[in-house]
């Protein structure tokens, strides 16, 4: 079986979501992701490789918990990872798309990311406020003020009028 499903299985399962040694455990986790984060922007322009393990020694972190980052920054790379079949002896490479990794950690709501102070020297705070206004606005929804009228089309596509449909109290 695939590291990545492993980590899923564990990480993801009901114990590691509601029980106080999973809250441990995810807390853990963040705090290690963290510190892979302010070493690899402390250099954002330096393209990172080698095999999982290797990673997992270079940044002194558990395999699986390597397996998690690498499945958690896959999104924010210039070029994706196969992560779905990644064992412990698989390449990989971590090449930043610095914008994309901000808005990405900005969605997530990781605050302890997108607030790190090594951002202050990738992006001035006009830049990061820029971002993260692109990214919040992406997910708003912006309903249209118009009111549907009693003699218009109901609006849920059944072809009745507003008032012989929907509208009917």
């Amino acid at each position: 079986m695939a590291l990545l499903q492993d980590w899923r299985d564990y990480a993801y399962s009901e114990e590691m979501q509601t029980t106080q040694d999973g809250q441990k455990f995810w807390n853990k986790y963040f705090e290690l992701e963290k510190g892979i984060y302010e070493q690899l922007l402390a250099d954002p322009t330096q393209v990172v490789s080698g095999t999982v393990k290797e990673l997992a020694e270079k940044y002194d972190v558990p395999l699986s918990m390597m397996v998690g980052f690498l499945d958690g920054v896959n999104d924010s790379l210039k070029e994706q990872n196969p992560i779905e079949e990644m064992e412990e002896d698989t390449e990989v490479k971590i090449d930043l798309d610095l914008e994309l990794l901000y808005k990405n950690m900005v969605d997530c709501n990781a605050e302890w990311l997108y607030n790190l102070p090594q951002w202050e020297s990738i992006f001035d705070e006009d830049k990061r406020k820029e971002l993260y206004k692109e990214q919040k606005a992406s997910g708003t929804i912006h309903k249209e003020d118009r009111k549907v009228g009693r003699n218009d089309p109901c609006p849920c596509g059944s072809g009745k009028k507003y008032k012989y449909c929907c509208g009917r109290n």
